[in-house]
């Protein structure tokens, strides 16, 4: 910002002055920065431009100068991002007179660049001129609008009630990219006091909305006259308060004044209702936090608020809210995976589980849609007890097993939100896209993908049964009070396939040791003619699939997949959701029901069923977002980013239903 700030006095001097002279004093000036020049520059400045201003504006004072920068060096957005600490330490900065606004506001119009030029060369406070390899930059005053044509601007103005307020103002023409221009370094930055603007931070960290229900595939499934119920689910780890002051070691890279929560509320607050999803699923959601401002807040937009928060003295947890125009619930179910007594379940993560009928709008007559499931978890962190995240993975799909089954034994549609802390294709992911899962003997680490701990000596292996039968959960995911199982040994097979061997050779031939008893144990059944001989018995027609609770295999039945690809195919990278230390990795999703087609290479491939996938918000990659000095930053005040995609379920007739 220094050299920023320094070039641009340079270039209103140069314009001012033919001599030469202050080429020289700028060039020595710069590597050393004196002080005592700065001042006497920045005042030679400031009296020259007084002595053309008009008596009824005023000029700013020394020190307290607001300064629009508007360039395409703007899209250098590391620059931008790696200037908090000196930002911060600013003194306060005023603005200038309203004539000077109207003034660049018109010259802004892009109608006529050559005559903006020169019209900013005729106004004393504002001075143009052309660097070497860059497009013009100008000294200006700011602006009253931040959506000027054609170009970028960073707008600063005052709050003295709350410095720690930050943010940059950013809009840029959609149609024409400007080139990215090298930044400058940073140094000893002329003081300001950045506040938050009415810019949203999507503007800055831009995020394409892609529309899949144009793809052939989602036209071929929607009939033209089939009606959709159409609804937005977003899932957010919100990043609790309490985590980031206990893990500060982990945010070095940020300014402690955008990590302050009173800075963060209103970022979070604003993305949120900037997508206005219809379904919101938040992790990490402080408990106080939630009580004293969000419930209210999003009561006040029309939420209907749940909450779980963490077991034990953890002070962060679950939340889902819907739109109470939209949906009615119709049970709701929270799950806690602390069990008493199990090591396999003796964290303090929790979940819930939401059944929610949709609400069709008034004039549509004899009209059902169908009810689903949503579900939202954070499950536990640590890369090394992949056992542990398994079995809580486990419990949360027993639960739904229990709350979207129907009376005929199939399911509601399911979408299951949240913060697994697990890679893509990782073993824990695999088994809820895939429904099976063999992990007898896998190392835990390995369960989850997030490091690798091959080369340490000892690591914990995941042995079978991984739970113990008193949880009640079977190893297909359900609750055994629900599966009605039968007694063991007895439950492979049917009484019809049993009937056969009623006269069976071994049947009808009295056991040598047995008493003979006159009228009981005397008597020899008589095959009857009709009687199928032994060599001739079928196989069970009806079958019960059995595994034994020691296969270290588990399984579930929901058919779910994932809304993101987990790729960005325009930019040849993964997608990321969080970049913990500098490193992106996706560990948030989003899945839901759809209808398994074939099996591919060990990978189940999906259609669209009942519940249809009509869009998404895209991601982003690691490289993009390292420019933005990782996560969080000043325009995203969460170490997660939120996921968002939009859903279609079919609205049927009353008869059809």
């Amino acid at each position: 910002m220094t050299d920023a700030f320094f070039t641009y006095r340079k270039n209103v001097l140069l314009a001012k002055s033919p001599s030469t002279q202050i080429e020289g004093v700028f060039a020595a000036t710069r590597g050393r920065l004196v002080p005592e020049e700065q001042e006497a520059l920045l005042q030679r400045w400031l009296e020259e431009g007084a002595d053309n201003l008009p008596a009824s504006e005023s000029v700013p004072t020394v020190r307290k100068v607001s300064v629009t920068l508007t360039s395409d060096w703007l899209e250098g957005s590391e620059l931008l991002m790696t200037s908090l600490s000196d930002l911060n330490t600013s003194p306060e900065v005023t603005q200038c007179a309203d004539q000077q606004h109207l003034e660049l506001n018109a010259l802004a119009s892009s109608e006529l660049q050559d005559h903006a030029v020169a019209e900013l060369a005729r106004l004393p406070s504002e001075e143009t001129v052309t660097v070497a390899g860059s497009a013009p930059w100008a000294a200006v005053v700011p602006q009253t609008d931040h959506q000027t044509a054609g170009c970028a601007g960073i707008n600063v103005e005052v709050l003295n009630d709350d410095p720690a307020v930050l943010a940059w103002s950013l809009a840029c023409d959609a149609e024409a990219v400007p080139p990215v221009l090298p930044a400058q370094p940073i140094q000893d930055a002329v003081p300001f006091y950045p506040v938050s603007t009415e810019v949203p931070y999507h503007e800055i960290l831009w995020r394409d909305w892609e529309d899949l229900s144009v793809q052939p595939c989602v036209l071929e499934q929607v009939s033209k006259n089939t009606p959709l119920f159409e609804f937005r689910v977003m899932s957010y780890n919100i990043l609790a308060q309490d985590l980031v002051e206990q893990g500060l070691d982990l945010y070095v890279h940020c300014h402690p004044d955008i990590l302050n929560w009173n800075y963060r509320l209103p970022n979070l607050l604003q993305e949120i209702q900037h997508w206005d999803p219809d379904v919101l699923c938040l992790q990490e959601v402080q408990e106080n936090h939630y009580w004293e401002q969000l419930e209210p807040t999003f009561k006040e937009m029309g939420f209907a608020c749940f909450y779980k928060r963490r077991t034990g003295t953890k002070t962060d947890g679950c939340a889902v809210c819907y739109k109470r125009s939209r949906f009615q619930l119709i049970s709701l179910s929270p799950i806690e995976y602390f069990r008493p007594g199990l090591d396999i379940l003796n964290r303090d993560n929790v979940g819930l589980v939401l059944l929610l009928q949709p609400v069709l709008p008034e004039g549509l007559g004899l009209k059902a849609v169908s009810p689903f499931c949503v579900a939202n978890t954070h499950v536990l962190f640590n890369p090394r007890r992949g056992d542990i995240k398994l079995a809580q993975v486990a419990l949360l799909l027993a639960e739904i097993d229990k709350i979207a089954r129907t009376t005929e034994g199939s399911y509601y549609p399911v979408i299951l939100c949240g913060d697994l802390n697990s890679v893509p294709d990782s073993p824990l992911y695999k088994f809820i896209r895939n429904g099976e899962l063999s992990y007898h003997g896998m190392p835990a680490w390995k369960v989850s993908g997030q490091e690798d701990f091959s080369q340490q000596l000892y690591s914990r292996k995941l042995l079978a049964p991984l739970w113990p039968s008193s949880l009640g959960v079977t190893d297909k995911c359900q609750y055994v009070t629900l599966c009605q199982p039968k007694k063991p040994g007895r439950r492979e097979y049917s009484r019809d396939f049993l009937l056969q061997f009623r006269f069976c050779n071994a049947a009808c031939e009295r056991p040598p040791q047995l008493v003979l008893l006159e009228g009981v144990t005397d008597a020899k059944p008589d095959r009857p003619a009709h009687w199928p001989k032994p060599t001739a018995m079928v196989k069970d027609p009806d079958p019960q699939p059995f595994i034994p609770r020691c296969s270290g295999v588990i399984q579930h039945g929901l058919n779910l997949t994932s809304v993101y690809s987990h790729f960005l195919p325009q930019r040849g990278r993964p997608e990321v959701t969080t970049m913990p230390m500098g490193l992106g990795a996706t560990v948030d999703y989003i899945f839901y029901s759809a209808e398994p087609v074939e099996n591919e290479a060990g990978r189940r491939l999906y259609k669209d069923g009942a519940l249809k996938l009509l869009g998404r918000l895209s991601l982003l990659s690691e490289d993009v977002l390292l420019m933005a000095n990782g996560l969080p930053n000043s325009f995203c005040s969460s170490d997660h980013l939120c996921l968002l995609a939009s859903f279609g379920l079919e609205i049927s007739s009353l008869r059809e239903s």
